[in-house]
């Protein structure tokens, strides 16, 4: 991509989105595409080719997505599958209308089975039953890894996707009854500090094993694989470290500073016992993550305190 090139950011307000931004300002890209949620309906086909109509972007990246965690998925099931479906099918479709170059397709790790062999690599997609809890996001993403392929095969069209493990960072979401476990803990453990509470109750057991990564590591990424991966299969984006919810829970209290007791309340699930994703098909194009864990969730409380600030 040189920096002239027309690239349209689906999502740019997201998490993901905004990082995508940052890296592509900050390499000096000067024909960035974005749109508002008011300014353009991600669920309406008409809309969507409209845009693309009038925008002709040459590369796309698609970082749209209704998300949230277990109790939303668990919650919301309709939701989460018919949008999900409907934005990126009109953004995949779209793209193919308008003769896009090359499009990025950003799935998730809930796409691979509960029990998957660890660490999972791409291969092990639908060989086994999905989390209950959040199958229907997941059956979303496996819908638009295959519908990047049948583009490929029925019209050559230059659409990859990639599959990213636990995300966080700048511009996360916040909102106890929507968001992912890590940002949930640090305002979880951010307001008890504050409010002088003796103790914080999580969900499950603690036991389950994460991987996670820093947003901007992951933009990173993307930007190697639209540069330099044109390939069929879709391919993986994690640390390759895992550590626990409870060790996890240990880190953030630190950060925040929370001195009170963790109380786990077994009756909530945990959700997939362990998700570690094999990306030796990444590193072997000369990526690797720059921020860990410790530092990555320093940098995110001070990115919730602004927030808060603001």
């Amino acid at each position: 991509m040189n920096p002239d090139a027309k690239i349209f950011v689906a999502g740019h307000r997201g998490m993901v989105g905004s990082a995508l931004v940052r890296e592509l300002a900050r390499r000096g890209c000067r024909t960035l595409i974005t749109r508002a949620r008011a300014e353009l309906d991600l669920t309406s086909q008409t809309a969507v080719e409209r845009f693309y109509e009038e925008t002709q972007p040459e590369f796309v990246f698609v970082a749209a997505a209704k998300v949230g965690g277990i109790l939303a998925n668990d919650t919301h099931p309709a939701e989460f599958l018919h949008e999900n479906l409907q934005i990126q099918s009109n953004l995949i479709h779209g793209a193919w209308r308008a003769g896009v170059k090359k499009l990025l397709f950003l799935g998730s790790s809930c796409i691979y089975p509960k029990l998957a062999p660890q660490p999972m690599t791409e291969e092990a997609l639908l060989t086994g039953p999905l989390e209950p809890t959040n199958q229907w996001y997941a059956i979303a993403k496996i819908a638009g890894i295959k519908l990047c392929e049948a583009y490929r095969k029925q019209y050559g069209s230059n659409f990859i996707s990639a599959m990213p493990t636990n995300l966080y960072g700048p511009n996360d979401n916040y909102d106890l009854q929507s968001s992912h476990v890590l940002p949930a803990l640090i305002r979880k453990f951010h307001e008890a500090k504050v409010a002088g509470a003796p103790q914080v109750v999580c969900w499950g057991t603690g036991s389950p094993l994460r991987e996670f990564l820093y947003v901007d590591d992951l933009a990173q990424a993307c930007l190697l694989l639209m540069e330099r991966y044109s390939e069929a299969q879709f391919i993986n984006v994690g640390s390759g470290e895992e550590v626990s919810i409870r060790e996890l829970s240990e880190l953030v209290c630190r950060v925040v500073g929370f001195k009170g007791q963790v109380v786990w309340d077994a009756t909530k699930p945990d959700g997939t016992p362990r998700k570690l994703m094999d990306n030796s098909r990444l590193r072997a194009l000369g990526w690797k993550p720059a921020i860990d864990l410790p530092n990555g969730i320093r940098l995110a409380y001070e990115d919730f305190l602004r927030g808060k600030a603001g």
